[in-house]
């Protein structure tokens, strides 16, 4: 398939990153903005040997699902992946996205995947955004990366962040570069940019990780899961590499609170207690667990493991590995970014007898 060929295809899935696939002469043909069971007129954009990235052009058949995008820059702006999916359809693709993801990547037969649960609202939920100004256009990259799609207002924000960037675009002389708008400008350090689906999740990791003597928190940032868990739990520590959000995490520990900082594959050994006293929750970043994380809790055998994760992959290669010393009982999707590809889950680990 060359560029610019014309084909007719059937869309049978939604990919993790959202584009839709489809099957043609033994080919994948990734397309984006569509549905399964949609059949749609492309144009091959890229091709690669084995697959190719095509534009739409037409739905010739819709499906129920689809909806009309609400935001003028949909298809342009770089943000945003499912607004032209009706919002239940959008949480059933993220919860088999995962559970697909564990499947065929971290080789469980049957995930005990849960379906996603929503976010309370799906639009107006973002309490900042990062905008890109280069005068006279102020807004956020394109799909085209190379594209910077000026925008009025951004409908993921919420009322006080579009304020303040109306106010931006109304200055005479904006200052070249990116720009986070905040709904509050006085906020600094790390915050859930959903704050309402953050209480969906951080009430799930806290039903996961139950109560106990010891709750070992890596990657804990300035302590967001620690703080509402730490009166479950006799003693917490938390560990991170960056000093100011354990500075902060400090700030107001309770006596039966630590916080230190440094590489969570050096400091865990040391942070471990008796295997049947500790639970040990983990919220690393998108690449996922060191080996050496990973090594040190098989060798230690906590008794419980919640694994929170903003990547089903990387999700998915690491419980494999720790499939070795723990059973996978739940999978629970959030849905901390609407109308997005991107995919909160939060996994609950025991260890084997």
């Amino acid at each position: 398939m060359r560029p610019g060929t014309e084909l007719e295809l059937t869309i049978t899935d939604v990919v993790y990153g959202g584009d839709g696939l489809a099957r043609h002469e033994g080919c994948v043909v990734f397309v984006p903005f569509t549905l399964p069971g949609e059949h749609v007129r492309v144009r091959v954009a890229k091709s690669q040997r084995q697959w190719a990235r095509a534009e739409l052009l037409q739905v010739i058949t819709a499906s129920p699902d689809r909806i009309t995008p609400p935001c003028p820059y949909f298809t342009r702006c770089g943000g945003c992946a499912y607004q032209h999916i009706a919002y239940p359809r959008q949480l059933e693709i993220k919860t088999q996205q995962v559970a697909e993801a564990l499947r065929r990547i971290g080789k469980f037969a049957d995930p005990p995947v849960e379906p996603a649960l929503p976010s309370p609202h799906d639009y107006g939920y973002r309490n900042r955004i990062t905008v890109h100004v280069d005068p006279p256009a102020i807004g956020f990259r394109g799909i085209d990366p190379r594209e910077l799609v000026d925008i009025k207002a951004c409908l993921l924000a919420d009322e006080r962040v579009n304020e303040a960037l109306a106010a931006l675009r109304a200055k005479k002389h904006p200052r070249p570069g990116p720009a986070t708008l905040r709904s509050d400008p006085e906020s600094r350090g790390f915050r859930q940019v959903n704050d309402e689906a953050a209480e969906v999740l951080v009430t799930l990791v806290e039903n996961m990780a139950g109560s106990g003597e010891l709750l070992v928190d890596a990657y804990c940032g300035a302590g967001f899961f620690a703080k509402r868990l730490r009166g479950n739990f006799a003693r917490i520590v938390g560990l991170d590499w960056d000093a100011r959000s354990i500075g902060a995490a400090r700030k107001d520990a309770s006596a039966h609170e630590e916080y230190r900082a440094g590489d969570t594959a050096e400091l865990l050994p040391a942070a471990l207690g008796a295997p049947s006293e500790t639970t040990v929750l983990l919220d690393p970043p998108a690449q996922g667990l060191a080996p050496a994380v990973i090594d040190t809790l098989l060798d230690a055998r906590p008794l419980r493991i919640v694994y929170v994760s903003c990547d089903p992959a990387t999700l998915s290669r690491d419980l494999s590995r720790l499939a070795a010393g723990y059973d996978l009982i739940r999978a629970a999707p959030v849905d901390m970014f609407p109308q997005t590809a991107s995919i909160e889950t939060a996994c609950l680990l025991e260890a084997t007898e």
